[in-house]
This record gives C-alpha cells, structure tokens and sequence, in this order.
C-alpha cells in the first residue's frame, strides 16, 4: 500500500465515525475501527522490506524550488512508531467502545481520534521537515480537541488550554529550528539533512537549531521545566490519557529526538542539555508520583518520569545508549497503555480512582488485579518482564556516563529514579488491590465486560513474552537502533537477555527495587510530610505568567486594537507610503523609460472626469447612505468601461457583474441601518485624514506610473501565459485559462473561501433570528410610507419575461469562456442576478417555495465538482488539476473543442451561484417583518386578495 494511503486513511475516515454514528454506536465503533485497521495493514505490507533494511518512499514535487515536497519514507524507526500508532490505537479502540458512556458523543470523539492518529502516522513517516511541521502542529490542535472532550468538566477545558499553550509555544520554536536546519544544508528533506552530519555540527546556526529544536520536543514530551501540562491532561476520558500519553503524543518529542540523532547528538551542547533535562525529568516525576493519590494522576508522572529516561539516553550520545532508549519506548508503551486502561477500569467499576478510597480488590476484580500487577512490576523492574531489561540497560548506560566531571553523579541520580520508580509502582499495586476488603466503595467492584480488559489484557503479551525471552526482540531492536543512529556511530555489539553477569546495573537495580518497597513501607509519615510540606505549584506558576502576560499585553493591545478603522488604516497607510517613499528616493526604479504613452482621446478625458466627479462627491456626501451607493454604482460602472477600453473585457465584465450583484446586497443591508450616519469626527481629525488619504493616493499613483512607464529587467509572466494559454490550456481567452488552468488551485480555494463566507452569514441569520433580537427584527416600523403596489406588475411582468432571456445569457457566456471573454465565474453572476430578480419583483416567500435545491447544496456541489476535476487528473499521472483537451466532430456539427477545465468551471459557477443566493437569502430573511402577508398571487395590490382568488380557501369557507 502507498505511503500516502497510510497516511490519508485516519484523515479520511474521520469524516465516517460522525456519519456513522446515525446509525448506531455499533456502526460508529465498527467504521473507525476498520479505518484504522486497513491503515495498519498497509503498513504490514512493507514488513518485508523493513526487516530487509529497505527503506520505502514515496515523493510528490509540489513546489520543489521552495522546498515543499510532500515526500513520505519509512525506515524501521519509521514504522515502530507507526506501528505503535496503529497497533496500540487499535486496541485503544476497541476499549473506548465500552468505556464511553451513551451521554458521550461517541462519533466527534471517534473523529477527533482519528484525526490525531493521522497526524501522528504522518509525523514518524515525514521525509520534509515542512511536512512534519504540518502534521506537528496538527497533534497540538486534535490533541487540544481530545483532552477537552468532556467540556462540561472546567478541569478538561482548562487542561486542553494549559497543552496546546504549552506544545503550541514549543511549536513555534521548532518551526525556527527547522527552518534553520534545512538552511543549514540546503534541503528540507529529511533524507538529505540526516547525511549532512559534519556540515551541520559545524555551521554557526548548530546551537540556535539545537536550542529552538530541543524546545519543540521537550514541551512536546513534557520535559522539566515544561512537564506540568502532561498531569493536567488526565481530565481527559482514560481511553486518550491511554493513547496520547503512552504511545503516541508525548512520544513525538522523542521520536524527532530519534530521529535527528545522527546530526544533532554527540555534542556537548546535546550532551548537557538533554542528558540533564532527562535526569532531573526521571528523578522530579518519579518523586511526585509516589505521593499521587490518583490513579491516572500517579501513571502521568510516572510518564513524565519514563520520559525523562528515554531522553536520558538520547542525550548520552552512545549507540548503547540510543538502543536502551529504543528497547525502552516499545517496553514503556506496552505496559504504560495497559496501565492506563485498568486505571478506567477501576474508575468504571468502583467510581473512583482516589486510593484512599481504593484497596482490597483482588477478588474483587481478580482480572484487573493480574493486568494491572503484571504491568505495575514491569514498570518498577521486577525481573522476568521486559520493563526490567531496558530499566538495566539505562542503568549500565549511568553507570558509565560522567556528568560536569562527576563520574557517580549520574549513576546516583538514576539509582534514585529507579528507586522512586519502584515505590509508585509497588503503591499503585499495594493501595489499589491489596490489603482487606472495605465495605464503603463508592460502586460494587466488579471485572467488565471482555471489550474493556481484553485490549490491556494484550497488551500484557509483550510485557511477559519479551520479558522471558528477550532474544526474539532484539533483531528487531537492532534494526531500529541502526536507523536511530545511521552512519554517525557503530551498532553496539550487545545483546537482549535477563542475566549480564554480576554487574553494577544489577547492583543498582537491588538497591532500587529494596528501597522503594522500604519506601512504600514508610509511606504514611512520608506523605503527612509532603502534604504540610510548602512547594512551588506548576499550574500556579503557570496561571501566574498567563496572568502576567495578558495584563503587559492588555495596555498595548487597549492602545492600537481600539475598533477603530480609520485608526488601523491610518497606520497601515502611513508605513506603506514611508517605505515606499524610502525606496523612491534612495533606490531607482528600474532602467529608463522606454513606453510611449497612449493617445488620450476626448473620451477617455471625459470618462476619467466622470470618474473623479463621482469619486470626489461620493467622499463630499458620505454621511448619505443611499446617495453614496448610487455613486458607488456609476464608479464600478466607470472602471467597467476602463477595463474594456484598455482591451481587458473578461474583467470588465465581472466589474459589472459583482458590481450588481454588490449594490443589491447593500441595499438588503441598508434596509437595517439609518438613512445617514452621524458626524463623529471633527474638523481636525478630518484634515489628518485627508492628509494621509492624498498621501497614499500620491503613492498608488507614483507605483501605477513607475510599473506601466518603465519596463523592468525581469519578463513579466504574463509573456508565459500568452505563449501557452492555447497549447498548454487549449483555450484562446488567457485571463479564463488562468483561472481554471494555470492558478486553478488558486481558484478552487478561493471558490471554498466564498462558500464558507456565505455559510457564515447564513448561521449567523440563523443565531439572530433564533435569538433576542429576532422580536425586534419582526416589530420595527417604517421610516418612510411605504408604496400599496408591494410587487408591480411591470416589473413582475418584465423579470418573468426576461429570466429565460437571462439564463440563456449566462449560459452563453459559460460555454465561450474558455476562448472569448466568459467563464464560470461571470455565468454565475450572471444567472445569480436573473434569480435574484424574481425575488425582488415577486417577493421573498413567491421565490422561496419555488426554490428547489439548497443553496448550500448548491455550494458543495460546485467544490466537489471542481475538486472531482481537479483529482481526475491523477488518473493520468499527472498534477492535481491539469487539464487536458480534444477535438471532436460529431456530424452534422462542425469540429468543436471539450476541455477538462469546462467540469472545473462548472463547479466555479455552482460555487458562485450558490454563495450569491445563499447571502442574499439570508439578508432577505432577515428583512422580513411581522405583520406581513404573503401571497401565492405576487401581482395582486392587495396580498389579502390572495385569499379571495384562492379555490382552496373558498372551499374551507363553503364547507364552514
């Protein structure tokens, strides 16, 4: 299966779980379920070649001169995360289907999964760091969509908050780090910068990238200082704590870690920072922990702490020591997922996590009990599980790493991490499901249904299998460390197995797991202690600087974000003009003159004259609402006669098309609004901002001269387009082959954009005419007397007459477009104008129960026949949207040309149809008043008379 199949399934199905969902939470669980499970088996499919060595790629060359490729590989590092992604999202799955309760909106949650997991793929498979930085950002946004599920909790909301501000400030940072990086090498493909080891470590920009890029993944890995966002997370529901908090988000940061290993690591600034944010990570989440009466708030920073120890052995810069780390994030996913969800199960069974209330539950939950104590001794080290072989691995790495000239510091640091480690995990098994049975649980404990422990039961497989028999990891282990590594260090000569020996590893391991259930044993004076204890809060520290930083920015943004347009434009207007002047003056403006001027004929006098007449009375009678829209009117229509005179007609016909189609809409919006506005601007102000208008009027005209007087030593594009707009778009009209050919992906998002823009006025009709200010829509009294002929029969008459006459217009004009002035951008407006005018002549309600298909309908189905369009262009192997075009003759006809582009331009046409009507509908719904009849009848005087012609009413009446 294609990488980017791999990698566009979970976006794709994660429009399935929200239609799904219509059908049942069955239906939803069983889609989204298959989503990932067809993901995951395209993945399996280059087993093969992974464990070959092979790394598979897949490129597609947007815009490579700037370096944005969307190019997918996947090497064996590469495919663990992915299959961690996958495979643990699987069972994450299959969990939440019984753990969400029927309250729970089972499709969004199932969506925004799906999303994150897309995401995720997408990171670990990612060839250009531009690419990666997309799908980066991404698991900031879904993953904030996730741990506020639950709104209705204010902790779930503000956990969301707390993450995506904090991985969000880190995102920033390594947005810059990368950035620098491909500059760096001069690529920002992944495969390049990984051999470019020397030129990186040795370019001046190495510690600013290393800095910026370390930022990224600490806040992504909840790194000290940046570790408090991961606790506060755990209001999230347990099945994502399960997910982002074991194998997949809090994994990015070691992922990208991994994966630029070889050119980042093996220097003293890599070594410093990251080995000593590990450590102190480890020691300072593995402390909290022990102290945590909360189930999933003890498994959150016993993840911090877990984390700290990967990065930890990243930051060694060993090939040991990156192998340890490998060992230990599939070791540390198996168990920590698997801890996670016996945590909800607790919490589903006995309605609470706290453990003062907890304890006694072995035969209570006897099946919970032997998940979760598996899992649990995995996590303190206990042999005979596969948590205790990477555990000793990290501890041999200690043993041999000298730290600021100390050779014991670091093998003290991490003896007490494990320690601490061994003394939260014996907790969570001792005060959870030891001791004597109580009698005042919450809920009856009781073991789920199979859907809920078989998915953590699974995952225990690995835990036991690997910890008995560790040889049958360590290919694969090996595998994966090579990538890690790649050509900056030799694979270590070591092997996977439970017994190396009397070593100081297995000394250290003793004394870790002694001490922590020497600990646990002393734990109630401990934590009486720690409770009285005074320490500095993360969330309050954090809360503070928010505070601190809203109340600096709130004066500056008061300042210059004060609503005022003439404010904000004054600004902008002023810093354009004095760089432009800047440049004027100290530059030059390209080589001498060298374009005669046209001829100015009388005409072209006059209408320049019109022009500024209308523009200089429209600013004299502003105050005019109605005034000023019939001079807006003559101004569009005089720049429409410009643009035909300086042979631009397609342009000159969409000026009068929107120009129509404006001045409609604003009449619909006047209707709301005063006949005038208010003089709140004095004499002064009003010459600031004449000064500032004739200066930026000054400046538009000095760039219009300089850019049509003056050729420029660079050809403009446009020499492109005329030479190809026939053989290239098979079309003769350049500006219509642009649109649809050349800039057509321009132009699809720009048709998306006008849908949505429409669709936002829709809903928000909808909200004021759902809310308050509907009564006083429906109530409000005319300003002037208003005319008894609502609907005159001429104009009834003449609109009847001349729609059929306008459709045949607009219809004419789609079809020329490609070859004369046209298109289906100007054909839209066109037959938006010929329905807008039954409405204006025969009434909102006549047109309405005449209207046949949304016009929301309308709007997609354009976007989707332009993008249909635009994909059917893949087909051929060619870029999205390539058109392709034919002769044909078909007797008796003469020859005739089709172009693919004519589907495009369709679905700009239905776009722009739609987007019209639908805001015009909805300033009409908005203008209706209560008190006003409607009449199937539109030429009648008296809309009452409506009832006196009507057959039907005339029958009720006889038969009363």
């Amino acid at each position: 299966m294609s990488l980017f199949i791999i990698a566009l399934l979970p976006f794709l199905g994660a429009l399935l779980p929200g239609l799904m969902i219509r059908a049942g939470r069955q239906a939803c669980f069983t889609a989204t379920f298959l989503v990932t499970a067809s993901a995951a088996v395209g993945l399996l499919t280059h087993l093969p070649a992974i464990l070959r060595g092979e790394t598979v790629s897949a490129r597609l060359d947007w815009m490579p001169g700037l370096g944005l490729n969307a190019n997918l590989f996947l090497d064996p590092l590469g495919f663990m995360f992915a299959a961690l992604i996958l495979g643990i999202g699987l069972l994450i799955i299959a969990y939440a289907r019984h753990y969400l309760s029927r309250d729970d909106n089972m499709g969004e949650f199932f969506s925004y999964l799906l999303l994150f997991q897309g995401a995720m793929v997408g990171i670990v498979i990612s060839d250009n760091i531009l690419l990666l930085l997309i799908f980066w950002e991404l698991t900031s946004l879904s993953s904030f969509l996730l741990i506020g599920f639950w709104k209705h909790l204010p902790e779930g909301r503000q956990g969301a908050r707390m993450a995506l501000a904090v991985t969000g400030m880190g995102g920033l940072a390594l947005i810059g780090g990368m950035l620098l990086l491909g500059q760096i090498v001069g690529s920002y493909d992944l495969s390049v910068i990984l051999e470019q080891r020397d030129v990186v470590q040795a370019s001046p920009l190495y510690v600013p990238a290393l800095l910026l890029i370390l930022l990224g993944c600490f806040t992504k890995s909840a790194q000290f200082p940046f570790h408090f966002w991961l606790p506060h997370a755990m209001a999230a529901p347990t099945p994502v704590s399960a997910y982002l908090h074991s194998a997949t988000m809090v994994k990015a940061g070691l992922f990208l870690l991994a994966r630029l290993w070889p050119v980042l690591a093996g220097t003293e600034e890599w070594f410093y920072i990251v080995t000593t944010a590990g450590l102190v990570t480890m020691v300072l989440g593995a402390f909290i922990a022990i102290f945590k009466h909360d189930l999933k708030a003890l498994l959150a920073f016993s993840t911090v702490s877990h984390l700290g120890l990967i990065t930890f052995l990243l930051g060694t810069g060993t090939a040991f020591g990156a192998m340890a780390a490998v060992f230990h994030i599939l070791n540390h996913a198996s168990f920590k997922a698997a801890l996670f969800m016996t945590a909800g199960i607790v919490d589903h069974g006995v309605h609470t996590r706290d453990m003062r209330r907890l304890g006694g539950l072995r035969r209570l939950m006897p099946i919970s009990f032997a998940i979760a104590t598996l899992a649990g001794l995995s996590m303190a080290g206990i042999p005979l599980l596969n948590g205790f072989l990477s555990k000793e691995m990290m501890l041999e790495e200690a043993a041999h790493t000298t730290l600021f000239g100390m050779p014991m510091l670091v093998t003290v640091v991490a003896t007490m991490g494990a320690l601490f480690s061994a003394a939260y995990s014996f907790r969570l098994i001792a005060h959870t499901f030891l001791g004597p049975e109580r009698d005042d649980y919450p809920a009856h404990p009781h073991d789920p249904n199979p859907g809920m422990w078989l998915p953590p039961a699974l995952l225990i497989i690995p835990v036991v299998v690997i910890g008995l028999f560790p040889a049958l990891a360590e290919p694969f282990v090996k595998l994966v460390t090579g990538a890690v590594i790649g050509s900056a260090a030799e694979l270590p000569d070591a092997h996977l197995k439970l017994w190396h020996g009397l070593t100081p590893a297995l000394f250290m391991s003793a004394i870790a797991v002694i001490g922590g259930a020497l600990l646990l044993m002393g734990f109630a004076p401990l934590s009486r202690i720690w409770e009285a204890a005074r320490r500095p809060e993360a969330k309050d520290i954090f809360d503070r600087i928010i505070a601190g930083c809203v109340a600096l920015a709130r004066p500056v943004t008061r300042g210059l974000h004060d609503g005022a347009f003439t404010r904000y434009a004054a600004i902008m207007v002023l810093t354009v003009v004095a760089v432009g002047a800047h440049a004027w003056f100290s530059g030059t403006t390209g080589a001498e003159i060298r374009r005669p001027l046209l001829p100015v004929t009388p005409i072209a006098i006059a209408a320049w004259a019109m022009l500024i007449a209308a523009t200089g009375f429209l600013v004299a009678v502003h105050r005019n609402r109605l005034t000023v829209l019939m001079l807006m009117g003559i101004i569009g229509l005089m720049v429409s006669v410009g643009f035909n005179h300086f042979s631009a007609p397609d342009l000159a016909l969409t000026q009068i098309s929107v120009e129509v189609v404006t001045i409609i809409l604003l009449l619909l919006a006047l209707n709301f609004l005063p006949n005038t506005t208010p003089n709140e601007s004095g004499a002064a102000r009003r010459t600031r901002d004449a000064i500032i208008a004739g200066a930026g009027g000054i400046a538009a005209a000095g760039l219009i001269w300089s850019i049509l007087s003056t050729e420029f030593p660079i050809a403009p594009i446009s020499d492109y387009h005329l030479a190809n707009s026939y053989k290239g778009g098979g079309g003769d009209n350049v500006v219509n082959v642009i649109l649809v050919d050349f800039r057509g992906f321009d132009t699809f998002g720009e048709i998306i954009v006008l849908g949505i823009a429409a669709l936002v006025i829709y809903a928000l009709t909808e909200t004021l005419l759902s809310g308050k200010v509907r009564r006083k829509l429906l109530n409000r009294g005319h300003e002037e007397p208003q005319a008894g002929d609502a609907h005159p029969l001429m104009m009834v008459v003449l609109t009847r007459v001349m729609m059929p006459v306008i459709l045949m217009v607009g219809v004419y004009i789609f079809l020329r477009g490609h070859n004369d002035p046209g298109g289906g951008f100007v054909a839209g407006l066109v037959v938006a104008i010929a329905v807008v005018t039954q409405y204006m002549a025969s009434g909102f309600a006549w047109a309405a129960r005449r209207q046949r298909y949304p016009y929301h309908g309308i709007i997609g189905a354009g976007v989707f026949v332009a993008g249909l369009t635009g994909i059917g262009a893949w087909f051929v192997g060619q870029p999205f949207l390539t058109s392709a075009f034919g002769y044909f003759r078909i007797p008796p006809m003469e020859e005739f040309e089709l172009a693919t582009a004519m589907g495009f331009d369709l679905g700009v046409f239905l776009a722009v149809l739609g987007a019209v009507m639908l805001s015009l509908e909805s300033f009409s719904r908005l203008g209706y008043r209560a008190g006003t009849e409607t009449s199937e009848h539109a030429m009648d005087i008296d809309p009452s008379r409506g009832e006196e012609l009507d057959p039907v009413v005339d029958a009720k009446r006889e038969g009363s």
